[in-house]
């Protein structure tokens, strides 16, 4: 095979297929990315035996065929060289050279009968959604995702698509987020678990992308966008009933402005240290809500900050890390904090809609 590429097109297709890449050292030819030809094209293909992805660009191609070159080394290669066409040739054995300019690299390939097949998935439903939205959507919900691999369907996010609104819903037990928005064109109605890793890396790949295809399959998920083709497994079982968990009302509603919020949450953490709770008490008369932390042996912080009241005064603590994750995704200019006890989660939400809420369990106070 002997391949040219301009250097930009080159290091896009490799930055997407990278995702793919395994680190798992027993199987080295999975750390490989397998580079093919199709008339006037190249093929890239990555996977981890979890996640297949595939993309694809414009080439000259002097000799068609396929090899398998080591993915970072290749990567990182392409990178350094400046922009200019590169050639990859592969005409030697076992060998790859690459050339750009007046620099020339070689490296050892692998065999690519040895590569897993690129799975042929027919997807029995298929919505199409905006890209920029879909995008959006992950980013706010993704950081709710649970890492804890003992429940695995907490370490996806539940999307939906019906009448004409995708929604997403990710939970670790501590926290759950829900977003839902309106889509200009009803797309065909969904509903799967993707694994959060998976659905992260689609939304930064997707790019300029206008739209991409959700394709659903037995146990796969094909997601479909410009040239690129990115296919995952579904996580399997029933997502918990986030509806129940909703509370259907409060004693206390505080609206803050939320860039304000974020800043003192952000400076009242550094003294929320060893997983020392963030305390916030709403004082209805003084119109007030003050953030507090105080770790033994570090010092203490305390900020006020004001809001518009409504109910009760009220006292209650949060992990700062995942407060913190509330506020910075909730994206409205003001937001509400809504809480019913000390001892029940709180909810912050947009303080003009309900297209976005983020509840979050409460620590006991000592």
């Amino acid at each position: 095979m002997k391949i040219s590429i301009a250097r930009g097109e080159l290091l896009e297709a490799l930055s997407v297929v990278s995702r793919g890449l395994s680190s798992r050292t027993t199987l080295p030819i999975l750390s490989g990315i397998h580079v093919s030809t199709d008339g006037d094209t190249a093929v890239f293909q990555a996977t981890d035996l979890e996640v297949s992805i595939k993309t694809s660009c414009k080439a000259r191609v002097e000799q068609p065929g396929k090899s398998v070159l080591p993915g970072r080394l290749l990567t990182d290669v392409a990178r350094s060289l400046p922009e200019a066409a590169i050639t990859i040739d592969t005409s030697t054995p076992n060998t790859a050279s690459v050339v750009c300019g007046q620099s020339s690299f070689s490296m050892k390939t692998l065999s690519p009968e040895d590569y897993p097949k690129f799975p042929e998935v027919a997807p029995g439903q298929e919505t199409v959604l905006p890209a920029e939205t879909f995008s959006h959507v992950v980013h706010q919900v993704s950081k709710s995702v649970s890492r804890d691999e003992t429940r695995p369907i907490l370490t996806g996010v539940l999307v939906v698509v019906e009448t004409g609104t995708l929604r997403m819903v990710a939970t670790d037990s501590y926290r759950l987020c829900v977003r839902e928005v309106p889509l200009e064109k009803a797309p065909a109605d969904i509903e799967l678990v993707v694994p959060g890793k998976a659905i992260e890396d689609v939304a930064k790949l997707v790019g300029s992308s206008e739209n991409i295809t959700l394709g659903v399959s037995e146990n796969q998920v094909i997601f479909t966008f410009g040239a690129t083709t990115f296919i995952s497994r579904r996580i399997e079982g029933s997502f918990p009933n986030y509806n129940q968990l909703l509370p259907k009302e409060h004693t206390t509603r505080a609206t803050v402005d939320r860039a304000e919020l974020l800043e003192a949450v952000k400076r009242v953490s550094l003294m929320a240290q060893h997983n020392t709770p963030l305390r916030v008490k709403v004082s209805v008369a003084e119109h007030t809500m003050t953030l507090s932390a105080a770790t033994q042996d570090v010092g203490d912080a305390v900020e006020d900050l004001q809001v518009t009241p409504e109910g009760e005064d009220v006292e209650i603590a949060f992990n700062h890390t995942y407060l913190l994750d509330g506020v910075s995704v909730a994206e409205s200019d003001t937001v509400a904090l809504e809480v019913t006890s000390p001892l029940k989660p709180g909810v912050i939400k947009p303080s003009d809609g309900e297209d976005f809420t983020y509840l979050l369990m409460p620590v006991r106070l000592g």
